[in-house]
Parts: C-alpha cells; sequence; structure tokens
C-alpha cells in the first residue's frame, strides 16, 4: 500500500474538539492518549492507498493537527506508536489500525482475522506486528450540517409517556408497505407505514436498541451467526452504518436525523439504548481495535496487581473506566452530540449499575451520575437505566438516584408470577400494580420511575411467554446452555405451537391480562415490538445473534392477529383519556372530604382487604378501586384532576370466581368496559349493563374485568 505522507502539508489544529471535525474549508484531527509517543493519522483514498501523516502537536495529552482540503466522505484511522507491556497495562502497537473514539461515521465491516488481534495466536506472549489495515472499517469524516426546519422535542410528560421498544432491522424487515431497499434501516423506521402503526397503538417514544455503531463477536462469526441485538460498542457517536439505505460515507448520519425529524413529526420521542459499560475489543485475548490501542488503562478497567487482565462487572470481557477523566469526557461528550446534533429525546443505560461502581461498590452517587445532574443538557431528557450489572450487588432497582427512571424487574417479575399462579404472590403484584411506592418513594421519586414491563429483548417475547415452559435456544450454537433459566413463563398445559382450542384460547385471555395489567399500571408502560402482534421467537429467550426471522417481526400477524392488535390499541386508548392511571404522585390512601379514598383494596366478597387476607398464600383474586374523583394532583394549569372512578376485578384463579361489587359508597352504578376473557374492550356499554352496588359479577378464570364508573357532573 502507498504511502504518501510528504507530499500533505499539515497545520497544528487545535485540541478541541476531539474527533475528525470538518469546517467548511478543511478537517482538524485530534485524538486523546496519554501513552502515545508519537500518533499517525492515515487517510485512506479510493484507489486503495494509504497517506500517513504524523499529527505535530499534542496539548494535554491531546495529539492533533488540521489538514486543508480534506473534506466529508474522507475515510481514515490511527496508529498509535507507544509502550506495549501488557502486564502494565500497555498496548500500542502501531501495526493496528485503530477507530477513532470521536469518530461520527464508520464504513465498512470488521474482517476477522489474526492481524486485528495483539498477538499470534499459536504464540500469545508474542507481539502481532502484522498490518491490520486491510481487515479494519474506516472512520469517514461527516458534513454536521441538515436541515432540521421547525425541529423540536415532543418532550411528552413521563406520565403520559408509553415506550416503545424496537430493533432498527427487526421491525421493519419484513414490513410489506416499507420499500425493499428500506426495511431494516433507518428510512424504515421512519416511513409513514411504521409511524401510523406506532400511533395506533398510542406511542409517545420509540426505544431503539443500540445504534451506536458496533461489531459482531469473532466466536459469533466462526459459528456463521453475528451479534443482531448490537450490544458491542466500538463507536459512541457514530450510528451504526449498516442500518443505513443511503451508505456509509456520512450517509448514515442523514439518514438518522431524517428518521428523528420524522418521528418528531409525529409526537414520538426518540430514546436511544446505549452500551457505555463496555466496548467490542473483549478481554486480554481479544482484538485491537481503537480503545486497547490508544490507551489502554484510561478507558478500561484493569487488575491492580497484573494489568493484563481486565476487571469485568459486564460479562462481556471488559468494563469502561469511568474513573478516568478521558472516559468520563468520551461518555459525556457522547450523549450530548446526540441530544445537540442528532436530536434524541432520552438514553436507556445497559448495565447502568456498572456504570456507577467506583472501585467494587456501587454507588448511586458516583462521579457519573454527578456529571449527569449537573450537565445542562443531559439532565433534561430522559433517563432510563438498566438497574443490574453482573458484579457483586449489582442488582439495584431503586437504588438511582431522582433524575432517573429504572426498567422495573422487580414489576416484570411479580407480574409474571402472578399470573402463572405462583402462591404468596397477591402482595407484591399490588404494589407494582399501585406504581412501586415501596422502591421509589423514600428517596423523593414519583410512579413514573418505574419503566414497566412484561416483555423486552432479552427474553421470551409474549407470546413464548404463555407458550413456554424452557427456553429453546439450541440455534445459537451453544447446545441451549445460554439464555436464562428463570423465565417464571407458563405454556398453559402443552410446550410450544398446539391445535388444542382450550388451550389456545387460555393463551390469548393470558396475553390480555399481561397487557392489561401492563397498561392499568402505575408507572410508564413499556411494550417489546411486535408483541402487540402475537409475534414469536419459537421459544428462544436469547436471540442477539439471530439476524433473521427468528427475531424480525412478522407482519403478516397483523391479519391473523387483528383481534390481538385491536385490544392494544383500545387499551392504550382506555390508558390515554383517564387521569386515574396517569398519576404523577403515589397513591395517598387516605380519607378525602367526599369519605373515600383514592385507592381500595378489596376482596372478592367486596369487603376491604385485611391484613390476613394480604397473608394468605393461596390469595390470587381481589378487586381494585380506583377514585377519579379523588386524585390529590394537579393538571398543568394548576387545576384539580377529576375523573371517572374505575373497579378492576382481578382473578389469577385457575377456577371461575364470583365477585360481589361494593357498596353504595364506591359508587351509585359501574358499566363493564373491558374483560379480557373477550377479544375486544366494548368502548359504548348499553344502559341495560348498568350494575348496581352489591351485583354479583362472574370472572373466568384468569382474567380481569375492569368497571367504569362516570365521574360527577358539579
Amino acid at each position: 500500500m502507498r504511502q504518501l505522507g510528504h507530499m500533505r502539508e499539515v497545520w497544528p489544529g487545535e485540541p478541541y474538539p476531539l474527533g475528525g471535525t470538518w469546517d467548511g474549508v478543511g478537517t482538524s484531527f485530534a485524538v486523546f492518549s496519554e501513552v502515545a509517543e508519537r500518533i499517525e493519522l492515515c487517510l485512506f483514498h479510493d484507489d486503495g492507498s494509504e497517506e500517513r501523516l504524523d499529527l505535530p502537536e499534542v496539548d494535554g495529552f491531546v495529539w492533533h493537527g488540521y489538514l486543508p482540503g480534506i473534506a466529508p466522505g474522507q475515510r481514515y484511522g490511527y496508529r498509535v506508536h507507544g509502550p506495549y507491556d501488557p502486564s502494565r497495562g500497555y498496548r500500542s502497537n502501531p501495526a493496528k489500525l485503530l477507530l477513532d473514539p470521536y469518530a461520527k461515521a464508520i464504513e465498512g465491516e470488521l474482517r476477522w482475522n489474526e492481524a486485528v488481534f495483539p498477538y499470534h495466536f499459536t504464540d500469545p506472549a508474542k507481539i502481532n506486528t502484522v498490518d491490520s489495515a486491510p481487515y479494519m472499517p474506516k472512520n469517514v469524516v461527516i458534513n454536521p450540517f441538515f436541515e432540521w426546519g421547525n425541529d423540536r422535542s415532543p418532550r411528552t410528560p413521563y406520565h403520559q409517556t408509553v415506550i416503545y421498544e424496537a430493533h432498527v432491522r427487526g421491525l421493519t424487515m419484513r414490513h410489506p408497505s416499507v420499500p425493499e431497499e428500506q426495511r431494516g434501516t433507518y428510512a424504515g423506521i421512519g416511513h409513514p407505514a411504521v409511524i401510523d402503526h406506532l400511533l395506533s397503538l398510542g406511542v409517545t417514544a420509540v426505544e431503539l436498541m443500540p445504534v451506536h455503531h458496533f461489531v459482531p463477536e469473532h466466536f459469533l462469526v466462526a459459528r456463521g451467526l453475528t451479534n443482531y441485538w448490537g450490544y458491542n460498542t466500538m463507536a459512541y457517536l457514530a450510528p451504526h452504518g449498516a442500518y443505513s439505505s443511503a451508505g456509509q460515507r456520512g450517509e448514515q448520519v442523514l439518514e438518522f436525523k431524517a428518521m428523528v425529524r420524522a418521528l418528531h413529526e409525529a409526537g414520538i420521542e426518540v430514546i436511544l439504548d446505549v452500551v457505555y459499560n463496555h466496548t467490542a475489543e473483549g478481554d486480554h485475548m481479544g482484538p485491537t481495535l481503537g480503545f486497547r490501542g490508544i490507551d489502554n488503562s484510561a478507558y478500561y478497567r484493569l487488575h491492580d496487581g497484573d494489568r493484563r487482565y481486565y476487571l469485568d462487572y459486564t460479562g462481556c470481557g471488559n468494563s469502561l473506566n469511568v474513573r478516568s477523566p478521558h472516559a468520563l469526557q468520551l461518555i459525556m461528550d457522547s450523549l450530548r452530540y446526540w441530544v445537540l446534533d442528532m436530536h434524541v429525546d432520552g438514553f436507556r443505560f445497559d448495565l447502568a449499575a456498572a456504570l456507577a461502581r467506583e472501585l467494587h461498590d456501587v454507588d448511586r452517587l458516583s462521579a457519573f451520575f454527578d456529571l449527569i445532574q449537573q450537565d445542562p443538557v443531559i439532565s433534561q431528557v430522559k433517563l432510563i437505566a438498566e438497574p443490574w450489572d453482573v458484579g457483586p450487588g449489582g442488582y439495584q432497582v431503586g437504588n438511582f438516584p431522582p433524575l432517573w427512571t429504572e426498567w422495573n424487574g422487580k414489576y416484570r417479575d411479580s407480574v409474571r408470577d402472578f399470573w402463572r399462579g405462583t402462591g404468596s404472590a397477591l402482595p407484591e403484584f399490588a404494589s407494582r400494580l399501585a406504581g412501586s411506592a415501596d422502591l421509589y418513594a423514600s428517596s423523593g421519586r414519583r410512579p413514573v420511575a418505574s419503566i414497566n414491563f412484561v416483555t423486552c429483548h432479552d427474553g421470551f417475547t409474549l407470546n413464548d411467554l404463555v407458550s413456554y415452559n424452557r427456553k429453546h435456544n439450541e440455534e445459537n450454537g451453544e447446545e441451549n446452555r445460554d439464555g436464562t433459566d428463570d423465565n417464571r413463563s407458563w405454556n398453559c398445559g402443552a410446550e410450544g405451537p398446539v391445535e388444542d382450542p382450550e388451550i389456545v384460547r387460555l393463551r390469548h385471555r393470558q396475553r390480555r391480562n399481561f397487557l392489561t395489567t401492563l397498561f392499568l399500571s402505575q408507572g410508564v408502560p413499556m411494550i417489546s415490538h411486535g408483541d402487540e402482534l402475537g409475534r414469536t421467537q419459537r421459544g428462544n429467550n436469547n436471540a442477539y445473534c439471530q439476524d433473521n426471522d427468528i427475531s424480525w417481526v412478522d407482519w403478516s400477524l397483523a391479519r391473523t392477529e387483528n383481534g390481538l392488535l385491536d385490544f392494544v390499541r383500545a387499551l392504550s386508548r382506555l390508558r390515554r383519556e383517564h387521569p386515574v392511571f396517569q398519576r404523577r404522585r403515589f397513591f395517598a390512601g387516605r380519607t378525602h372530604e367526599d369519605n373515600r379514598r383514592d385507592l381500595v383494596w378489596l376482596t372478592p366478597a367486596g369487603a376491604e382487604m385485611s391484613a390476613g387476607d394480604w397473608h394468605t398464600g393461596y390469595a390470587k383474586s381481589m378487586g381494585v378501586y380506583l377514585n377519579g374523583e379523588a386524585i390529590t394532583e394537579p393538571g398543568p394549569r394548576g387545576e384539580r384532576i377529576v375523573d371517572d372512578s374505575f373497579l378492576l376485578l382481578i382473578n389469577a384463579h385457575h377456577e371461575d370466581m364470583t365477585f360481589t361489587l361494593p357498596g353504595a359508597e364506591f359508587a351509585a352504578s359501574w358499566v363493564v368496559v373491558l374483560d379480557t376473557n373477550d377479544d375486544t374492550p366494548r368502548e359504548d356499554p348499553y344502559p341495560d349493563e348498568q350494575l348496581a352496588p352489591g351485583t354479583q359479577v362472574e370472572v373466568t378464570s384468569r382474567s380481569i374485568q375492569v368497571l367504569r364508573h362516570p365521574r360527577r357532573v358539579v
């Protein structure tokens, strides 16, 4: 490969901003490395040649230079000269082309070859000096300018938010209305047919699984698989190139922005699932792709004794060193870039407990959270934590600071346990239904701190949750050892697909039970893409490596499962139209001036639950009274919020149950608006369906009825 480094003029430039930044005339390049003795900028040309140029200046360990005439579309990388002594944490190796930590676009795919590793396979102690450039993707200089027009964030309040977790590729790969060349891309997500579907569900925010540029692991590629989910980041400012329908020489940035603009025009926020806890370079046997070769100890947590090895709180081989100011700066700069330049509306932090670790403990006031708290940009968007990691003490549900919301794993587990018939599940189920005050109230947080979900990308789909007792991950190539065994699922009597009409009816009822519980719980509901269509992964509960029809949403289900789809739409509308299901404060439980309380738990006999009722291990049924005239929080203009009152009759027992409606002090009459034993809610009940206090109501086994009492007109 030709090297033409002597032919081009390089100006000193400035140490900020980091990355390759075009200003309309030329491009500034800046990269941090405290261990480097020399850094070469490598420019790659269309004829296949590589041009190497020394960055001429270094200030505060930032190496920088400015090249006139370098324009958007230019491909580049770095080579770092410095010490190589893995036992002391040094891994500089100029034979390895390195990705820019601040790259805003990346072209090409990583081609797995021994050359991208820092050692020889036959002799791991020997440094590998084979050039890795032919096998590496390349950074790309981008044009940052975009016509945003009047774009602005919808900024939906948390209590009115409905989140839809989606995979860019999986959501649209089989969508018949999306042009074939746009399927599986940012353009596909922004297509009117997809947006119309989201709006029909009442979705206010799309939470996209990782779109930071990622690479598949070596062992997966060797098995003919790939990292489909994308939790294997290599560039925190670059949208994943393979999700672009228009090209990878910067077009992916423009296409991502166009997707955001289209979603915003529809009133839908964009939340990114971000993976700042580890990178794709893995453990000490992993490749050298960027961070490791630029400054290993600045970016990664290393063992204090033998610094060849990495501390691993993620189960992925390494942990980002958030104690390092430079690693912290990268995270914060990345977050601000996605908000300010890419206009995203929030973030869901994968394995967020790993980011909080100082030494070996999870500290809710760690440096990372302190920085988020005081940042005027990031603190104003939606912040969602996955509140666990794989390290000691890593399960931290309820322990994040006030600005944060959390994926509530306890909600998922207790709701699953309740509906599969686990004994003694009633008290915790009630707490989750009411907003999980036991987890969040003591720290000054509100019900919206709880992101409620029954299913997500990780685990069974909703359809599989009621169809399988065991995982079926054989196609992952790990002899079904991967994925959790703690599914808390129930197959309703037979494993997998069946034709037995009784089992099918029960499964459909269970799906509706889960969805009704989700939408009528206090907190923020999140549904996983395709669950509204009855999507199946054929029992695979760890489809992270399946980029095929196992994971892709089958849109033909919109015809065969139209009853479920209509049910979800009606549920979402019921929640949206009634503030009693969207409370911003926890239930007080106290008596109001009209001698009624905001929340009352009832036995099937219509009496208030006693302490003994709660501790009856076999109890699986209860009534829940929600007083719409006792919402103590003010409306957006300070007005008193008044709503209809609702009565939930919940029967998780395996037999039908007779419920007695409570006395006239609760309501003069009730009408049934939803029954999970039916396919769809009844929107306009007839007058002769009004039920008087004390009426006995038959509630089918494993089902919910929702009754409404209209508010008094004053």
